[in-house]
């Protein structure tokens, strides 16, 4: 990786972790920011729009990028969703799709577009957000817990095919998140024990540095 200024892309970054990422690790480098609309960004930094789970709207992302930077130095995967649903004798299908796309499918559709970008400059560093829950599975998060547990696998298996070539491929798996939406979704839990955001973003910071380049296929549980 060089010396001038790093191209990060962040996907999810409109949402709580993501500016937390931004925040962190924006100082010193050129920032891509990826959510499903377009958000207000400083000057310089490319704001787009795109579906993480269409192959069209990212490619195109993927393209704009391309023809602003030329490359990509490090790919931040916060985008994903969480839903408690059926137990598993009841998922629909719908439901088991739309958190596989979401957590799992979208990491495979960027990446596919972006790791091309990285290459050209010998490599990149790759990190995704999964979750603790990914671990073991709890009642009513069968499809969550499946699709976050898929995408460890899916980073595992990157982190294999790309070893050699100067990438590294790691996640971080957060317990609950401490964010506003989630104190107001369980007011009467106990924040304490919760990610802090900053906690969660210097993680990912660590593991998209160069610090970090003897670590490859590993899962940063934190909590």
């Amino acid at each position: 990786m060089n010396a001038s200024p790093r191209i990060l892309v962040v996907t999810g970054a409109a949402g709580a972790l993501g500016q937390a990422v931004v925040a962190e690790m924006g100082p010193g480098t050129n920032l891509v920011l990826i959510n499903r609309s377009v958000s207000p960004a400083p000057h310089g930094v490319l704001s787009l729009a795109a579906d993480v789970t269409s192959d069209a709207e990212v490619a195109h992302a993927a393209g704009l990028v391309a023809k602003r930077f030329g490359q990509v130095d490090v790919f931040v995967h916060v985008a994903g969703g969480f839903e408690m649903g059926d137990p598993v004798h009841a998922l629909s299908r719908e439901a088991w799709t739309r958190m596989m796309d979401l957590n799992a499918w979208s990491f495979v559709n960027v990446a596919k577009h972006l790791v091309p970008l990285m290459r050209g400059e010998g490599g990149g560093r790759i990190v995704a957000v999964s979750a603790a829950a990914a671990a073991r599975g709890e009642a009513h998060k069968g499809a969550y817990a499946a699709s976050k547990a898929a995408l460890q696998r899916l980073v595992e298996s990157m982190a294999a095919e790309l070893h050699g070539e100067g990438f590294t491929v790691n996640s971080v798996a957060p317990t609950v998140l401490d964010t506003p939406a989630n104190r107001a979704a369980m007011p009467g839990a106990d924040p304490s024990a919760w990610t802090s955001l900053a906690d969660a973003a210097r993680a990912i910071a660590f593991l998209a540095s160069d610090a970090a380049r003897a670590v490859n296929g590993r899962h940063l549980v934190l909590g």
